[in-house]
């Protein structure tokens, strides 16, 4: 991608974050982009970060290693948000400033335990699979309250919410269904963790009806970066 198109993506995308934000006040937090980066070069990402961008998203560890190296004299805000697999802890534990897709404790254990202790706590979002689809990793929302009274025991983890990744529907009250269910979820679970801060669901498609009800972190591939390449 030309850096011209990618300023210019960023700059409309930042535009209707905005104009969405201010419309529907439900959280005084300012959205996160992350932008999710799978596949992309680090070239792309080094011009991303020049045009603003400081959050980037992986679903692979070791793509994700080779840019962390190439980008090493940026500061960049990392976010492991693909599936964890419980012999990568490790290095996810030490690479990365985010995870997006706590889903079970035996992980979490694995993590606060591998967390090098001169960083600071890895920030932690719990993967809900609110509509109980087989395909999707995700605890489902009857178990994130015991997962939440677990993970937040953890000393080398801080617990900042949920993420979800909704069913893919083309109506847009169904559509809707999925963010309402977790909203209200995420304001129940506040009860039992006062700390809680963020909620990661909204991707390209639908970042402004996730908005709507109260994301403050989005991830956006194809509305930054184009279609990838196969």
């Amino acid at each position: 991608m030309d850096s011209q198109t990618l300023l210019r993506n960023i700059t409309q995308i930042r535009d209707r974050v905005s104009v969405k934000s201010a419309k529907t006040p439900i959280t005084s937090k300012p959205v996160t982009i992350v932008a999710a980066s799978k596949t992309q070069s680090a070239e792309v990402i080094r011009s991303a970060a020049r045009f603003g961008i400081n959050d980037f998203g992986e679903n692979y560890l070791q793509e994700a290693l080779v840019k962390m190296d190439l980008l090493r004299d940026l500061n960049l805000t990392w976010h492991f948000i693909g599936p964890l697999q419980s012999n990568k802890t490790k290095l996810i534990a030490e690479k990365f400033n985010w995870i997006h897709s706590l889903d079970r404790l035996s992980v979490a254990k694995q993590l606060s335990k591998k967390r090098p202790a001169e960083l600071d706590p890895l920030n932690v979002c719990i993967q809900v699979n609110i509509s109980n689809e087989i395909s999707k990793s995700g605890c489902l929302p009857e178990e994130v309250s015991n997962l939440i009274l677990d993970v937040r025991s953890l000393p080398r983890l801080r617990l900042r919410g949920l993420m979800i990744i909704p069913e893919a529907i083309d109506k847009r009250k169904q559509r809707s269904n999925p963010f309402e269910r977790v909203r209200r979820l995420f304001d129940t679970c506040t009860n039992l963790e006062k700390e809680l801060d963020t909620l990661s669901m909204g991707m390209s498609d639908d970042f402004e009806l996730a908005i709507e009800h109260g994301s403050t972190m989005i991830r956006l591939g194809t509305a930054l970066f184009g279609p990838r390449n196969r």
